[in-house]
């Protein structure tokens, strides 16, 4: 099994040299599709690959990426954005995976890390189609926060592909404006284009039009059910951040309605009770959210809501409830996710106090 990777790219001269020289040793062709750049882009492109291509940029990112993979000519199509980078640990898995890739699976998912924790280790992350079987003519969808829907024999890995970005750049209202190009014209959305409207808007901190769409979204009842999870969480969070403590409650509640409890949402009403004053009640549902098991959900997961943010908010609850050794025990199990924890260590000083030791 051969692979073509295909990046569509424009100004990206400070992170693409850094994610090709990450696939040398697995891409057995690379394809660059440039939309436009003013920098030094495509001469580093073609440093690694003579197949470097112009297209003019329509606000759409599926037409780009669809005509990066009209370029393609081995087995299966990978797609990586500039900013990406496959750590060696995954470029030794994808070589393994191209000797023992059955020749019936057609998409081949993998972890996207987009954010890591204070030790490096992946803290954010969503699974997402990433190799497609090229015979199967597949296609992105939608012009912004664009995909491929999940139709076909799968293979799903915890191969890991990292998002490193550089540098904190100003946030971006491109995907906005495409959103509100397409609403002027007259588009109508499908409840994915709801969810990552809403997702955009959220943001860039308008928080009263995200609650509009989020709703729009929740009211088809026809989204996927891990963003019908997550948009309830998102909205629940909005409600609070603008005072509407009234639906915060329903909100998260919800979300119990598709699937087993998340620990993102006990989290949530843990805090909700909280700042209720119900410390008793919050540290339920803190405790809760360390007894569920790691997610293997493929939606965005946060591995802080299963060890670190429960286990202290849990220890800040017992605190309030004068049961000090048990706290002391919830904020030791906060330290065994961040050590360096300067929350950690000023809890473990006070109880020390409390306990008298």
């Amino acid at each position: 099994m051969k692979i073509s990777l295909c990046l569509i790219v424009k100004n990206e001269e400070e992170v693409l040299a850094r994610c090709l020289e990450s696939t040398r040793d697995f891409a057995d062709e690379i394809i660059v599709v440039d939309t436009g750049s003013t920098d030094n882009t495509k001469e580093i492109a073609k440093q690694f690959t003579d197949k470097v291509y112009d297209f003019e940029w329509i606000d759409d990112f599926s037409a780009a990426r669809n005509f990066a993979f009209s370029k393609a000519t081995m087995d299966y199509q990978m797609w990586l954005d500039a900013d990406d980078v496959v750590p060696e640990k995954s470029v030794k898995q994808i070589n393994e995976l191209k000797k023992t890739l059955n020749d019936d699976v057609e998409i081949v998912t993998m972890k996207y890390v987009l954010s890591f924790d204070q030790n490096n280790k992946p803290a954010f992350y969503s699974t997402r189609e990433r190799l497609f079987k090229r015979s199967k003519d597949y296609e992105w969808i939608d012009p912004v926060h664009e995909c491929i829907p999940l139709i076909g024999q799968l293979q799903y890995t915890d191969i890991e592909i990292w998002h490193k970005k550089t540098k904190i750049e100003a946030l971006s209202t491109r995907n906005i404006d495409i959103y509100r190009n397409l609403e002027n014209i007259g588009k109508e959305f499908s409840p994915r284009q709801l969810y990552y409207y809403a997702r955009e808007l959220r943001d860039h901190g308008r928080l009263q039009e995200a609650i509009v769409y989020y709703e729009k979204f929740l009211a088809t009842e026809l989204g996927w059910f891990e963003d019908i999870i997550s948009a309830s969480y998102d909205l629940a969070v909005c409600y609070k951040n603008i005072g509407q403590r009234n639906k915060i409650l329903p909100t998260l509640l919800k979300s119990f309605e598709y699937d087993i409890p998340r620990a993102s949402i006990c989290c949530e009403l843990g805090y909700y009770n909280k700042d209720e004053g119900n410390y008793d009640l919050a540290f339920r549902w803190f405790d809760l959210a360390t007894r569920l098991a790691k997610p293997t959900s493929v939606g965005f997961i946060h591995d802080d809501y299963t060890g670190y943010i429960p286990n202290v908010e849990a220890c800040v609850c017992l605190c309030f409830l004068g049961d000090y050794q048990k706290a002391h025990e919830y904020n030791e199990r906060a330290s065994l996710s961040r050590p360096d924890c300067s929350s950690v260590k000023q809890n473990r000083e006070y109880l020390k106090t409390m306990l008298g030791h």
